[in-house]
């Protein structure tokens, strides 16, 4: 079981970003044909040439192993029918040590050939759709569709078209907008910069965190030492640890590349991963164990084999050596960085930002951790002012633990409000992060101990630490009474609308809202006011932030309740449409898209109509669909409450 939650883990840090780089590796080169065995027969051969030193799973392999590779005829029913189950050309079998079991698989070449008996004759096609897994020193999921025509003649791809009903429901998407120019007056890019510049801060500041625990902080003079002594020459050994340290960045901004293919393929995916229930659910499972691993109950490391490898590696000399010294620090380093890095992944996937967000994260990350090699080989005398390690590691590796246990419940809280299953309503959250909060000032007063502890020794640091612990669980339980605002963590905590307390209205801060485009513009006809139309989503934090603490503002909420048509609309709403409206839209000539839940209808709405998606976004217009000023995103008091004012004046205009 161990081992399981070791692996899930290193898929958080490693396998899930190399799998977003499946449209650039390309280990296995596939062909396809057919053989016509009778005038109802044919077999469909699939063969693959795989690239050396990586392997594909059988699909006869053990369901206790790596994933099988399996295929699906398509449209088989009343067509074709399969006889028997595909033949396979050469396996191996070997055992695979972590699963503890024995696994089958295809070396240098692999052959599928299906026989199959048609039962119409007017099928002059097969499409076959293969999901399998190729491994190398990690595993990569691959799917590969495969169009044959049963004459050996070239595949005609047919357009893929939309029955009237999807045609129509598809148009209502599409908005006639006026002075559509007005959206772009350059002040996303201002607000995306300094978002990026945030992010990297506290990237920096999460290295700096990992710098302080017992697997990195007693590293730093043990590698100065050997950059310094073993190079030869000062100077040398300086060029060497700057080298080392600046590895260290390229291998932390690495990780974060592959997200750049994921957002070049769908503007949209990185929000629906973040906003994907059973992902959240996992990611809170993934940090219980996180904390736990800090508490000191079991070391979540990766692979001994991978660090061995690199430590070989880096014996090499040289640049080459220098950089596998660093990726062996990585990954030696994993059991108090993986959290770490786990949630800036994580933050990340929820923000607005994407892959840029967490480029910048992990970059931030990357130089704090780089930069006491390269400071303290510059300045070796400032060694002798770093303090001895002991226990105090152990306390720092406690504190991140039961940070760590409060993050994981605010996965659960994003699927517990995508999914509308009213478990964790805004007071029960708070809450749980008050006993959170307690526990840890326990602990720092010496109550309670966990594995790895010492004799527990009072010192005036941890008891006023344990005070301000306390003050913080106070200013919490001041969020359990009705529609009380905690700005300190505005976006963190369930909206106040998401509360046990009987409420007004399910929209923020108790106002008018619609959560529908075409209602809110038909009432905004009706009464003659602008709209303010809301992207918003609700596992967004800077949506939370913008209604606590911008819209919550006096001269703010006056304007949005009497001035405007609010319409809300949740692009991670995971509620299914009515059977009726469910449909499918054509996003190019070979793929249609399914629209069946209400997040699906409004982010494509909001990129179909603004090429944008991101929340929170803000657009004002009037009833004629007239754009009346530029886009907004997250911002401060004065800058909205002046964008909105001038919405107002460009509508009387």
């Amino acid at each position: 079981m161990k081992r399981i939650f070791t692996l899930l883990i290193a898929l958080i840090v490693v396998s899930f970003s190399l799998s977003a780089q499946q449209a650039v590796i390309e280990p296995v080169k596939w062909n396809s044909k057919v053989e016509k065995v009778s005038e109802t027969e044919y077999d469909i051969i699939l063969t693959g040439e795989i690239d050396e030193e990586w392997h594909v799973f059988s699909q006869f392999t053990s369901e206790d192993g790596s994933l099988p590779s399996v295929l699906t005829f398509e449209n088989a029913k009343d067509n074709y029918e399969l006889i028997g189950t595909a033949k396979e050309s050469e396996t191996i079998i070997a055992y695979n040590d972590v699963f503890e079991v024995e696994e089958t698989y295809f070396l240098d070449k692999m052959q599928f050939t299906q026989r199959i008996k048609l039962l119409s004759e007017n099928v002059k096609q097969i499409t076959v759709n293969l999901d399998y897994q190729v491994c190398k020193e990690v595993c990569i999921n691959k799917e590969k569709n495969f169009v044959i025509a049963l004459d050996g003649s070239a595949v005609k791809l047919e357009n893929v078209e939309l029955d009237d009903r999807s045609k129509a429901l598809s148009n209502q998407l599409l908005l006639d907008l006026k002075n559509k120019n007005r959206l772009n007056d350059g002040s996303d890019v201002v607000s995306s910069g300094g978002n990026l510049w945030k992010i990297f801060v506290l990237g920096f500041l999460g290295g700096l965190v990992a710098l302080l625990t017992p697997c990195v902080f007693p590293m730093i003079p043990l590698t100065v030492s050997f950059f310094t002594k073993q190079s030869g020459t000062k100077s040398k050994g300086i060029r060497n640890a700057i080298l080392y340290g600046l590895f260290i960045v390229i291998i932390y901004v690495g990780l974060s590349v592959p997200f750049h293919f994921l957002d070049s393929v769908d503007p949209e995916i990185l929000n629906t991963i973040s906003t994907n229930i059973w992902l959240n659910v996992i990611f809170f499972i993934i940090f219980i164990f996180f904390a736990f691993s800090f508490f000191g109950y079991y070391e979540l490391t990766l692979p001994s084999s991978w660090s061995n490898k690199m430590d070989s590696a880096s014996s090499a000399g040289g640049l080459i050596g220098i950089f596998f010294m660093a990726v062996t620090l990585a990954l030696v380093s994993f059991s108090c960085t993986g959290p770490i890095l786990g949630s800036l992944l994580a933050g990340s996937l929820t923000s607005d930002g994407g892959a840029f967000q967490l480029s910048a994260g992990m970059t931030g990350f990357g130089v704090a951790l780089a930069l006491p090699f390269a400071l303290f080989a510059l300045f070796p005398n400032l060694l002798k002012s770093l303090p001895k390690s002991g226990g105090w590691l152990t306390t720092v590796k406690v504190l991140l633990g039961f940070v760590e246990l409060a993050l994981a419940f605010k996965f659960l809280s994003n699927a517990d409000l995508v999914a509308h299953w009213g478990i964790l309503k805004r007071e029960v959250f708070i809450g749980i992060w008050m006993i959170i909060f307690l526990l840890m000032a326990l602990y720092f007063f010496g109550i309670i101990r966990f594995p790895h502890d010492g004799k527990k020794k009072f010192s005036f640091p941890k008891v006023s630490f344990a005070v301000l612990v306390i003050a913080f669980v106070i200013y919490l339980g001041t969020g359990l009474t009705k529609n009380s605002h905690l700005k300190l963590l505005a976006g963190f905590p369930p909206p106040t609308f998401y509360s046990l307390y009987e409420q007004e209205s399910d929209c923020p801060l108790g106002l008018d809202c619609f959560k529908d485009f075409d209602e809110g513009l038909a009432f905004a006809k009706a009464n003659n006011k602008p709209i303010l139309l809301d992207f918003t989503g609700w596992a967004c934090v800077n949506c939370r932030k913008m209604e606590e603490n911008v819209w919550s503002d006096p001269k703010v909420y006056e304007l949005l309740k009497e001035n405007y048509v609010l319409i809300s609309l949740y692009v991670d709403d995971r509620k299914a449409l009515a059977e009726e409206e469910q449909f499918k839209i054509k996003l190019n000539e070979n793929h249609l898209k399914s629209i069946e839940t209400v997040g699906d209808k409004w982010s494509t709405f909001q990129y179909l109509n603004f090429k944008t998606a991101s929340q929170p976004y803000y657009v004002i217009m009037n009833a004629n669909l007239e754009i009346l000023n530029e886009a907004k995103q997250y911002t401060g008091i004065e800058e909205y409450y002046d964008w909105l004012k001038e919405g107002l004046e460009t509508k009387e205009n």
